[in-house]
């Protein structure tokens, strides 16, 4: 197989384009020259952005191209028409935050979902992700794979979710744990949506596939004490409920990274029905190897994980957990 990787020198990108290497896949990779990608790949340079930013992709063919843009539709629509003729299929990785908001636990890839324009300019993430949808769709049509990923985590991570937590526990200490123990997580190991997406492209699926675990794959306590265990620390974990986390005005999923509380928006991330990527293949592994291995890799480049410049930083300030816990 011949993968022309859009991107692919950091996080989905890059391990996607490490899962074809393993396959013995030729990989090309178009990027921005900001960082190296794979060994053994052939490199490609342009900004996706830039007036004749395309220049690189004018000649060439492949029987897969991944695309993993999250900016402007535009980008995806420019790239997807250069791109119809000379390749075979386009994967195009999504987000489930693409379905109108609220949407119900046990929602299918069939739910409603926000409006969007391959033609717009970057207006916000739900909608320039649709948008980037309908431009794969309207260069590639049934071509088109559309992976509608959750909440994705594992090595590589650059937002610093996961990253913060197992720092946290590392600490060790009292520690607040955003309760209750048994509240169900729904995630992506980026491994997992890897190898899935390039089985699914090469056996020739098309249209939207919901790519996350079943609901209740892990829970916050699986999780944290996946995260002590990587980190060989026994933090004393207090749990708290979300009534007295909110009233201390500290913010859901960016000061607690992951972590939402039950009710509307709990559903919407963490409530995807995956009967059909599963019947696919989908396989999810463990949370405990997610965790280990993304230790394991923080460890392997000095414990500092790179950060996206335009996500914030996550996680609770030591003061604000401190005052909560009434230390």
């Amino acid at each position: 197989m011949r993968l022309l990787m859009l991107g692919g020198t950091e996080f989905v990108g890059r391990t996607i384009t490490e899962d074809a290497l393993d396959r013995g896949w030729e990989v090309t990779v178009f990027h921005r020259g900001h960082h190296a990608p794979p060994p053994g790949t052939a490199a490609l340079h342009g900004d996706r952005t830039a007036p004749g930013g395309l220049a690189a992709l004018a000649e060439g063919e492949w029987d897969l191209v991944v695309d993993t843009w999250g900016g402007a539709p535009t980008a995806v629509r420019d790239s997807a028409r250069l791109l119809a003729a000379r390749a075979g299929r386009y994967a195009y990785v999504s987000s489930r935050s693409v379905y109108a908001y609220p949407a119900p636990a046990g929602l299918t890839e069939d739910g409603p979902v926000v409006d969007g324009s391959p033609d717009a300019g970057s207006t916000a993430y739900a909608e320039d992700k649709r948008g980037a949808e309908l431009a794969a769709l309207d260069a590639f049509g049934d071509r088109a794979l559309l992976v509608r990923a959750g909440l994705i985590l594992g090595p590589y991570e650059n937002v610093g979710r996961l990253p913060w937590w197992l720092d946290r526990t590392a600490r060790g200490g009292p520690m607040l744990a955003p309760g209750p123990r048994d509240l169900p997580l729904q995630y992506i190991d980026v491994r997992d949506l890897a190898r899935w997406t390039l089985d699914a492209a090469a056996a020739g699926l098309g249209g939207p596939y919901d790519l996350v675990s079943p609901p209740g794959h892990a829970t916050m306590g699986t999780l944290l004490d996946a995260c002590a265990a990587a980190t060989g620390t026994t933090p004393d974990l207090r749990w708290t409920d979300a009534d007295a986390i909110r009233e201390a005005g500290i913010e859901a999923w960016t000061e607690l990274p992951i972590w939402l509380p039950e009710g509307e928006l709990h559903d919407y991330m963490f409530g995807s029905d995956v009967t059909k990527a599963l019947a696919a293949g989908l396989v999810c592994r463990p949370v405990e190897d997610t965790v280990a291995d993304t230790w394991a890799w923080l460890r392997s480049i000095g414990g500092v994980a790179p950060q996206r410049p335009d996500r914030p930083r996550k996680g609770i300030s030591a003061e604000r957990e401190a005052a909560l816990l009434g230390l």
